[in-house]
């Protein structure tokens, strides 16, 4: 074997498999972990800081739509001109208070899809945690068949109740629950 040729030194000691000069610590992550790490980097573009919530709709392997946490298209968002809070009461008797300025992270990507002409019917979405109640009724009926969550979302017993009575897989990775500041 000619000089320009020759093996590096130390090449002997690289295992089967791996391709010379690849860099032995690095770990490919599986195809769940490579959506939750895009999720992450779409998150950054919310525009609601009580959230910073995305989700990621992927068929076949592909994204097909993304969405994040933000004010409707041209109006102000809540990181220029501040939360527009209002309380909502629950059947037990609780107060809750929610920025209303903004559209949820699952229901944009869902409107991403629709006005692309993109279908999403039997996708999976990921989503920073468990969708509340009108994010699930709107998953279902776009078609969604799996939601993968990060986390839990506090007010979450109606949805994963009316999740699983659709038959839509959910998988959630942390039982810790996203709570905000200000939220009672």
């Amino acid at each position: 074997m000619d000089a320009e040729n020759a093996a590096p030194e130390g090449a002997a000691d690289v295992p089967a498999g791996r391709v010379y000069g690849q860099n032995p610590d690095h770990v490919r992550p599986d195809w769940q972990e490579y959506f939750l790490r895009i999720m992450d980097t779409v998150a950054t573009r919310a525009n609601c800081d009580r959230g910073r919530a995305a989700a990621i709709i992927v068929r076949d392997k592909r994204i097909v739509a993304t969405g994040y946490v933000g004010a409707p298209a041209g109006l102000p968002t809540c990181d220029e001109v501040g939360h527009l809070i209002k309380v909502a009461y629950d059947e037990r008797g609780g107060q809750h208070k929610h920025c209303v300025r903004t559209t949820h992270a699952e229901m944009n990507a869902i409107a991403q899809a629709a006005r692309h002409g993109t279908p999403i019917d039997g996708a999976t979405i990921y989503i920073k945690m468990t969708p509340c109640l009108d994010c699930t009724k709107l998953l279902i009926n776009a078609g969604i068949r799996r939601v993968v969550c990060r986390k839990r979302y506090h007010a979450d017993h109606d949805s994963v109740r009316i999740l699983r009575e659709a038959g839509v897989e959910l998988v959630v990775l942390s039982e810790e629950a996203e709570s905000y500041a200000e939220m009672e």
